[in-house]
């Protein structure tokens, strides 16, 4: 196998990279935050990673809205659940952490102070401010991998880059 030699005298075997161990730190913490991850977020290898992100854009869909058609549905029985219901859907959808943030800023609403309150009284006040603000258009990124899910929530003009584009195998 032929070598390549590397700035600093180090030689290593074509296409592969050499890690210089006394170099840097050990951070412990990186470990832990993936150990912590769920499966879902967990991968071995950059080829895992990119069939699980591809497979998730393959049953996503985004789609412009109008944001004052957007409702905001809230158990009394159930204070920890809120969703979501769009235009042209019938089926509830939950927002995520990071939807429900760029809804709460959209309206102008403290997301952190709305995380906080059960979900029928974030829902009251998601909504108010849903219909009482100037209406606009919205893009919506919804997923749907068993469970219906809000991702994001963007301007209407918004591009999309798939987090599985930067994972691909293919070079472009």
């Amino acid at each position: 196998m032929s070598e390549s030699l590397i700035s600093g005298g180090q030689s290593v075997a074509r296409g592969g990279y050499r890690v210089d161990v006394s170099q840097g730190q050990r951070v412990g913490r990186v470990s832990s935050e993936w150990f912590s991850r769920p499966d879902d977020e967990r991968f071995l290898s950059l080829s895992d990673l990119h069939g699980a992100v591809k497979g998730r854009a393959e049953h996503s869909r985004t789609r412009t809205l109008e944001s004052a058609a957007i409702r905001v549905e809230a158990s009394r029985d159930n204070t920890e659940s809120l969703t979501l219901m769009l235009p042209g859907s019938d089926t509830p959808i939950a927002p995520t952490h990071w939807s429900f943030g760029q809804l709460a800023s959209l309206v102008g609403a403290p997301a952190t102070y709305l995380r906080q309150l059960p979900a029928a009284l974030a829902g009251i006040n998601l909504q108010y401010g849903l219909t009482s603000h100037r209406a606009e258009q919205v893009k919506t990124l919804e997923s749907d991998e068993g469970r219906l899910e809000l991702r994001a929530v963007t301007g209407p003009d918004y591009g999309r880059y798939l987090n599985s584009q930067p994972v691909s195998p293919t070079v472009h």
